[in-house]
This record gives C-alpha cells, sequence and structure tokens, in this order.
C-alpha cells in the first residue's frame, strides 16, 4: 500500500476478523473440538434459535444452498447438528444445534472472549466500548435495512 494511505475500513475489519478466527479455531483443534473448521461458523454464525433453513442461513452467509447443505451435512454426521420438520412447511427441515452443538458454541463464545481480551490490549476500556457501540450501531442498520429489503412472503 502506498505510503500516506489510509487502509480501507473493510480491509481493518477483515484483519481484525481474521485474528478472532485463528484463535477461536486454532484453540478448538487443540482441544475436543478438533473436528471443527472455520468453513462451519458460516453455520453457526446464521442459524436462529427456533431453527432455520439451509436456504435461509446460505443466503445469508452469502453461499450456494448445495455448499451450505455440504457444510450443514458434515456436522449432522459428527454429530453438532440435527434436521427436523419445518412445523411450517411439510416439505423443508430445519437445522438445530444438538447438545454437542450447543456446547460447541458455547465453547466458540468463550474462545472469541479470550481472543477479545487480548485485542483489547491495545485499546483504553472507553475506545473498546465506543468501538463495540460504533459496531453495534452499524450491524443495526445493516440488519434493518436487510429486513426492509427482502419481499413480502406471499
Amino acid at each position: 500500500m502506498p505510503v500516506g494511505t489510509s487502509r480501507p475500513l473493510g480491509l481493518l475489519l477483515r484483519r481484525v476478523y481474521d485474528v478472532f478466527v485463528a484463535g477461536t479455531y486454532d484453540a478448538l483443534a487443540l482441544g475436543r473440538y478438533w473436528d471443527i473448521r472455520p468453513s462451519h461458523g458460516a453455520v453457526f454464525r446464521h442459524l436462529e434459535d427456533g431453527g432455520s433453513r439451509v436456504s435461509v442461513i446460505a443466503a445469508r452467509a452469502g453461499m450456494t444452498k448445495q455448499s451450505m447443505t455440504y457444510l450443514v451435512e458434515d456436522l449432522a454426521a459428527l454429530g453438532y447438528v440435527e434436521l427436523a420438520p419445518d412445523p411450517t412447511d411439510g416439505r423443508a427441515r430445519l437445522i438445530h444445534l444438538t447438545a454437542k452443538g450447543q456446547a460447541l458454541w458455547t465453547e466458540m463464545i468463550r474462545l472469541n472472549g479470550e481472543v477479545e481480551q487480548r485485542l483489547q490490549g491495545n485499546l483504553t476500556a472507553t475506545e473498546v466500548a465506543m468501538l463495540r457501540d460504533l459496531l453495534t450501531r452499524l450491524v443495526n442498520g445493516l440488519d434493518k435495512k436487510a429486513t426492509a429489503d427482502r419481499p413480502m412472503q406471499p
């Protein structure tokens, strides 16, 4: 990058995100969750509490349904998720975390917190709170726009 050029926001956000991914998944690989890969995160990040359809989490992750199906089937074979009939549509199935999947999710959140603690050594407590507030506002605005942009369901 040329001298005097500020780095794009996306690049800065991606660098911090990469630190979180590496810290979390490297620690998982050393423990009892050695079978989990960073690509599996696309399922966990987009799964809703009441279960989600593959097509929905694929769209949220910006992936094809076929690629997401591969990840979901892998996680199901490993015992982290299960598929159950969707009560609103007999043709569809919902993905749910199993007890093993919930334990993994809890561990991922814990490890993410450890990475966050290490990164906070670079900022003051006030700066961390401000960064969290700004990012929360940004994400909430994106979520509102995404909801507003969705077509009405018949």
